[in-house]
């Protein structure tokens, strides 16, 4: 359903500074596949989505999106894609049912098909309750499930969702995921841009991970947390420790791989259960403080983590404010 090979794309600062916001990305996506862009703010996920979308032009590379060249043949892809933008683009003055039937109009339907549509979308994605009302007045996952609706109503064959569930509580969240799911049952591709690490381990059938402009890792999450292997065991030491703490434990045979930030080691083993007591016992020889200690199975932080030597939670993105229900 789309490939892309060697995207390139830079912008230029009031400076007149070059900066290369994507460096080489390439990729493919199935059909009805919920194919997922992760990482933080400033990554390069939603420059991508764009240049993929026609709104942007590609400076370097080469993409098709349902078969259609993205530079060549701009109209083609647009009449097959759906896009959702973070900001959406429902009018807020007019209800819901109007913005669904105006829209299925813009792209060429007929006034009775147009009314049928939105009845449909009304039905697929729970709308009823507040179709009539005017949007100003929506919630922020109500209104977000419009602007899916939105993306949907000429029957694309692939939607993007750029950040679909920012600002959403965990309840309107996960209600979204749900309707993104039946989409993909119904045959659409669907790929979305996120920096929720739950929203792509529990929603993406497969995972692009994205920093600085280039893809780090990819492949289906759980096959990206199983390369990681083993438990992942986080050390918090007391300060001016940590380098002693990781000059001993890096040499242990126990201990696949060690990343280190500030004052925090994290280790990863074969068997948490097993390395626990050895890290003790050897930082108690040493007399090395330790401050905390916690278990956990690997998870894409980890892969991040892994990648680039950084936590994804902690590379730059914004606590997220809950929309009212």
């Amino acid at each position: 359903m789309i490939t892309a090979e060697d995207l390139h794309k830079s912008f230029r600062t009031r400076r007149k500074a070059e900066v290369e916001a994507v460096r080489g990305i390439s990729l493919t996506v199935e059909p009805g596949e919920i194919f997922g862009f992760l990482g933080p703010n400033g990554a390069g996920k939603t420059t991508t989505l764009r240049m993929l979308t026609t709104l942007l032009p590609i400076d370097r590379g080469k993409a098709t999106v349902a078969g259609f060249d993205v530079m060549q043949q701009p109209q083609e892809v647009r009449r097959r894609i759906g896009y959702v933008s973070q900001l959406g683009g429902a009018d807020e003055l007019a209800t819901g049912r109007e913005n669904l039937i105006l829209q299925a109009r813009l792209y060429g339907a007929g006034a009775a098909e147009a009314a049928t549509r939105a009845e449909q979308l009304t039905e697929l994605l729970d709308l009823a309750s507040f179709i009539s009302r005017k949007v100003i007045t929506y919630s922020g996952g109500q209104r977000r499930r419009l602007d899916v609706a939105l993306g949907i109503v000429h029957h694309p064959d692939v939607l993007f969702l750029d950040e679909p569930s920012t600002g959403l509580d965990p309840q309107n969240r996960v209600n979204l995921w749900d309707h993104i799911r039946g989409l993909r049952q119904q045959g659409t591709a669907v790929v979305l841009t996120t920096h929720y690490l739950e929203e792509a381990d529990e929603l993406c059938d497969r995972v692009t991970i994205i920093d600085s402009g280039q893809i780090v890792a990819e492949g289906p999450p759980r096959e990206l947390k199983r390369a990681v292997s083993g438990d992942s065991v986080l050390l918090t030491l007391h300060d001016g420790e940590a380098g002693l703490a990781q000059a001993q434990l890096q040499s242990q045979p126990f201990v696949r791989d060690l990343t280190s930030d500030g004052s925090q080691l994290r280790l990863y083993v074969d068997d948490g259960g097993t390395a626990i007591p050895m890290i003790l016992r050897l930082l108690d020889q040493k007399e090395i403080g330790l401050r905390s200690m916690s278990l956990s199975e690997p998870t894409l932080d980890d892969v991040f983590l892994r990648h680039t030597g950084r936590s994804l939670r902690d590379a730059g993105n914004p606590q997220t404010q809950p929309a009212a229900a």
